[in-house]
Order: C-alpha cells, then sequence, then structure tokens
C-alpha cells in the first residue's frame, strides 16, 4: 500500500532545535528595513529551544517603514515563526523600544499568545533579578533630540546600504561578513563615550529599582560586564552583530553571536547566589496589523 501523503508543515518540520536553554533575549531585529539579517535570525530561531523568549525592543522597524514599506517574505517568516513558538509553549514577552513605540499602546495586551509588556523583571534560574528593557529611555539623543536621532538613523541607513554591497564584493572573495558601522563604533571616541554613557546609566537605574542587573538592546553593541556592582547584559542585535543573549537551565548567562558561529571569548558568567526570586513580570498584547497601525 503507498505511503499516506501527510501534512505537516514544511516550516515547522525543519524545526530541529540543537540548542536548549531556559530564557532567550534578542532585539533590534528591525524588520521592514533591508538591513535585518532574516534568513539568520530564523536560522537561530530554529536552532534554540527556551521557556520564555523575551523581544527586547526595535523588533519592527516603524521608522523606517514610515519612509518606505519594505516587507520581504523572510521577514514575514520571522513574525510567523515567533508566532509558531508561543502556539507551542513559549513564553514570548514583546517589550516595544523606539522604532516600534506604536506597540507602547497596546501595553497589557496579549497578540497571538505573545505578551506586550512596558518593562519586566526576570528571575534566573539561580534567583538573581534582572530588569529587561529596550533603553531607548535613557538615551539623552532619543529624548531630548528626537530630531538628531532621525538624522542619525538616516546616517545609519547609508552606511548600512554601503556595508551591504562591500559584503557582497568579500562573499564572491570568499571573506566573512564584516560590520563597516560596527568597526566604526569601537573606533569614534565619541560613539565609545555614548557606548558608556548609555550602560552606566541603565545600570544606576537597575540599582534604583533593586534589581541585580539588567538586560537590554538599542545601542546595537552586544556586552556582558559588571558595572559596579550590576551585571550589564546587551544582547546586541540582528542587523550587524547577529546576537543573542542566553539563559541557561543552571542561571549562567552566555552571549551567542551567530556572526562567527560561536560565543565570544570570555562572555559566560557563572552562576552565583542573590536574593530570593519574586515573581515575573504580569502578563501584559500588538496591533492587528502593522500597516494599518503605521498608517
Amino acid at each position: 500500500m503507498p505511503a499516506m501523503p501527510t501534512t505537516q508543515d514544511p516550516a515547522a518540520a525543519a524545526d530541529t532545535p540543537t540548542l536548549s536553554v531556559r530564557t532567550v533575549w534578542i532585539s533590534d531585529l528591525h524588520l521592514g528595513t533591508p538591513g535585518c539579517q532574516a534568513h539568520a535570525l530564523l536560522d537561530f530561531l530554529r536552532d534554540v529551544e527556551c521557556e520564555t523568549l523575551y523581544l527586547v525592543g526595535d523588533i519592527i522597524d516603524g521608522w523606517q517603514l514610515r519612509r518606505s514599506w519594505y516587507w520581504p517574505q523572510a521577514h514575514n517568516d520571522v513574525v510567523q515563526k515567533l508566532l509558531r513558538k508561543a502556539r507551542k509553549g513559549t513564553r514570548v514577552i514583546f517589550i516595544p523600544g523606539n522604532h516600534d513605540e506604536f506597540a507602547r499602546k497596546y501595553i497589557a495586551h496579549n497578540f497571538g499568545g505573545i505578551d506586550v509588556l512596558d518593562e519586566a523583571i526576570h528571575v534566573t534560574a539561580d534567583g538573581r533579578r534582572l530588569w529587561v528593557t529596550h533603553g531607548d529611555l535613557y538615551d539623552g539623543v532619543v529624548q531630548y533630540a528626537r530630531w538628531l536621532a532621525v538624522a542619525g538613523d538616516l546616517a545609519y541607513e547609508f552606511t548600512l546600504k554601503a556595508n551591504r554591497w562591500f559584503n557582497r564584493i568579500r562573499a564572491k572573495m570568499g571573506l566573512p561578513y564584516w560590520s563597516l558601522s560596527r568597526y566604526l563604533k569601537h573606533k569614534v571616541k565619541r560613539a565609545v563615550s555614548f557606548i558608556n554613557e548609555f550602560e552606566n546609566a541603565v545600570a544606576r537605574e537597575a540599582r534604583k529599582r533593586g534589581a541585580d542587573g539588567v538586560v537590554c538592546g538599542h545601542i546595537h553593541h552586544a556586552e556582558m560586564r559588571d558595572i559596579d556592582g550590576i551585571l550589564y547584559c546587551n544582547d546586541g542585535d540582528w542587523v550587524e552583530s547577529l546576537t543573542a543573549l542566553v539563559e541557561h537551565h543552571d542561571g549562567q548567562l552566555e552571549i551567542i553571536d551567530r556572526g562567527y558561529q560561536a560565543a565570544l571569548p570570555g562572555m559566560r558568567i557563572a552562576a552565583a547566589p542573590a536574593p530570593s526570586p519574586s515573581p515575573a513580570a504580569v502578563p501584559l498584547p500588538v496591533p492587528a496589523t502593522v500597516r494599518d497601525t503605521l498608517s
């Protein structure tokens, strides 16, 4: 007797997780822009299995979509993959950033199984309390000179466009991906100073809130370090660095760099005792259609 045809979802069939962790944080996907590395992100989401997935802001780039609509199939696939994870039991929490600030109108709602929160407190397996926020509220340029932030966004978009052409040439030569904007951030003193000021600001705020650490995004610079006794974690982005922050089942934290297909050296933080866990953030949801919300 011939085998009966199956109706299994091909996208779901392709999901073969190779990394099982307790928690994943990703931010700054910038879906809706040519710079979003959607295919690499999809590969990561297929490879990882977790109990909780935090989307730490700038998931959808409303600024770019208002200027020019860009939404290829790969970006739709990312959204569908996130919704599929929520349907399969992963708790997915979306904390809007400045580029998807339109979703802040939907705080305390649920969209397709995804909770929308303004911020959250995450308690690790070893009892540490981590404050989770996108971080734009602690960026003086965004808060007090929005026109400058928009101008900077346009300049950043131009740099990414030049970088795409540069990397096409590198790919033909068999060379790996290289980020021009990431290089400039590390070399320009003013950019380095801005990053340091931002990191110190969110660490101070985490201390005020009685947290042991903070997880944020916003500046597209993955890092994990101690700032005056506060654990500062930035999960990076999926435009330049292709990074995520993960919590292992024992509470250890690690930055995964898919740009290099390996963990960044020296980024693993050992588990440590902390105050008794407090309840995680209350579920709090996203517009029916992104296009309608942005119009």
